[in-house]
């Protein structure tokens, strides 16, 4: 049996652990909410399922994209609003003020996080639709999946902990 005690966990490591995982939520959520709207909307390159995408389509398979693309913008709107609301839950428990590159590392990381296992999942795996199908349709996956490794680093870098001298002071 072992009389080694368990670590004591500080309020400033809780609220940090909270604020990254909120982060990450926070940055899948809106990762979701930039690939609907950019690429569903906006470019039209492809829908979350592509029963369109196809010669002979009908108006029956437009509808049935536009309400799988809902859905999507549904969760990805609901992982923000979580976020969001974790994030409050964070910062009212209260605990050492942190470092101002926490929150958008996070975030960073969970954007990349999701074209990760978008890219991976949606377009590798069950491939359901790809970035812009046709012509190069590969080299549009792999840098959309270059693109969530970028943002996971990036993420990283700026989740960093500062030098304990370069640290915030703890709230009184």
């Amino acid at each position: 049996m072992s009389t080694a005690r368990p670590l004591e966990i500080t309020a400033a490591t809780r609220t940090s652990r909270a604020v990254k995982t909120a982060g990450v939520i926070f940055g899948m959520g809106v990762g979701g909410l930039i690939d609907g709207i950019l690429f569903h909307q906006l470019l039209q390159w492809h829908h979350l399922i592509c029963f369109s995408c196809h010669p002979g389509a009908t108006i029956d398979d437009v509808r049935r994209n536009i309400f799988a693309d809902g859905l999507f913008g549904v969760v990805a709107l609901g992982l923000t609003v979580a976020g969001v609301i974790k994030l409050w839950s964070a910062l009212r428990a209260g605990g050492a003020e942190l470092p101002g590159r926490m929150l958008p590392g996070a975030a960073a990381m969970g954007w990349g996080l999701f074209n990760l296992v978008e890219g991976v999942i949606d377009h590798h795996l069950l491939q359901i639709h790809h970035v812009r199908p046709g012509p190069g349709q590969l080299g549009w996956d792999l840098a959309f999946l270059a693109s969530g490794v970028l943002l996971m680093l990036v993420g990283r870098r700026l989740m960093r902990e500062a030098p304990a001298s370069a640290a915030a002071p703890a709230r009184a």
